[in-house]
């Protein structure tokens, strides 16, 4: 997913519509359903990117895919298939999901595990999180098995790395001193 300086006008532009029309809760969830359907889909990605393919079958199809979005959510197809930019609608629909959540004071925590998080390990990260931040935290999962085990917490620019992988490579700087 390319970040561009567009993406970021669009997305400020359109929470700005949300906030005006009273529905940033709603738009936030077309959004991170757009996040997810791009994101997920190769074939859809492909299909927005492609610059064979017309901005009018770019929208048709959008419309019947997104059939149930709010009305600003449509206004941005509107604006993108005028604009031809259907290849940011992912990244706007990110920023827009950023831009809310900064404006909620909530935070994003990614925390990698070497497998999907358990109630318990979610317990051990939200009170590492409570020592490291006073905000509203949301936790998005990252499953990578190179860590072996533990966890690694990122929070905005602040990392807490408690892994396996990283206890051994202490232990192996310490050795090899």
């Amino acid at each position: 997913m390319v970040m561009s300086r567009a993406a970021i006008r669009y997305a400020k532009a359109i929470l700005e519509t949300a906030v005006s029309a009273g529905k940033t809760v709603q738009v936030n969830d077309d959004m991170k359903s757009i996040v997810d359907s791009v994101s997920g889909s190769q074939e859809l990605s492909e299909f927005l990117s492609s610059p064979i393919i017309s901005s009018e079958v770019k929208m048709n199809a959008l419309s019947e895919v997104f059939a149930n979005v709010q009305s600003e959510t449509k206004m941005l197809f509107k604006l993108l298939q005028e604009n031809k930019r259907f290849e940011i609608l992912e990244s706007i629909a990110s920023q827009f999901n950023r831009l809310f959540d900064e404006m909620n004071g909530i935070e994003v925590a990614k925390v990698t595990t070497a497998f999907p998080i358990t109630p318990e390990l979610e317990t051990k990260v939200l009170a590492k999180i409570a020592e490291i931040s006073n905000k509203k935290i949301t936790i998005e999962n990252i499953v990578d098995p190179s860590i072996i085990g533990g966890f690694v917490l990122r929070i905005g620019d602040k990392q807490y790395n408690a892994s396996v992988a990283n206890r051994l490579q202490e232990l192996k700087r310490e050795f090899s001193n």
